[in-house]
């Protein structure tokens, strides 16, 4: 059986007596089939991931690409492209128009809360308050983290409901929770 190079070194190491630094994406998943980074932030990631195209289309319509690049902390719930497609026919073509720059801000600022949660933290914060966990968004609106079945569900105002399909995600400057479905402000 053959190692690893990453492996045959870290041993190496190992027996040298020496500290080992595992490589910075080591505990992050792929997330769209592209290594995904926590020395990266999460525009530098997220536009490798192919689940996720329509997103950052959306947040590049909306000027927003400056301020997921900043220092943060945010915590991103990111809806994949298939969550996007969900939504009823022309709905993102109409928000992705020039004149419809506002409410496509409100929507991707629906799904973005200052500082670093992780899916850990939420779920034991869920269990903590009685089964649900609010967060309050950049857009003022609210998020609550539930736990069913296990499984991480964060549910927006108007009772729509995404699962979050891989937690923690590490960036430079928080977190991504890819979710299986678009949050929609009230």
């Amino acid at each position: 059986m053959r190692l690893p190079s990453f492996r045959i070194i870290a041993l190496s190491a190992l027996v040298a007596g020496a500290t080992i630094v595992a490589p910075a994406y080591a505990k992050n998943p792929n997330v769209g089939g592209a290594p995904m980074y926590a020395t990266k932030n999460i525009i530098e990631n997220a536009v490798n991931s192919k689940d996720h195209t329509t997103l950052v289309a959306a947040v590049k319509a909306a000027g927003l690409v400056d301020t997921l690049q900043g220092a943060g902390p945010f915590t991103v719930f990111a809806p994949t492209n298939e969550a996007f497609a969900a939504l009823p026919k022309g709905t993102i073509d109409t928000l992705l128009k020039p004149e419809n720059k506002d409410q496509l801000t409100k929507v991707l600022t629906a799904h973005v809360v200052a500082g670093k949660i992780s899916g850990k933290d939420m779920m034991a914060k869920a269990k903590a308050m009685g089964g649900k966990y609010e967060m309050k968004t950049v857009s003022g609106d609210t998020l609550t983290a539930e736990v069913k079945k296990g499984k991480l569900y964060i549910i927006d105002e108007s009772g729509g409901e995404a699962r979050v399909t891989i937690a923690d995600v590490n960036q430079s400057n928080g977190v991504i929770d890819v979710v299986n479905k678009v949050l929609l402000p009230k």
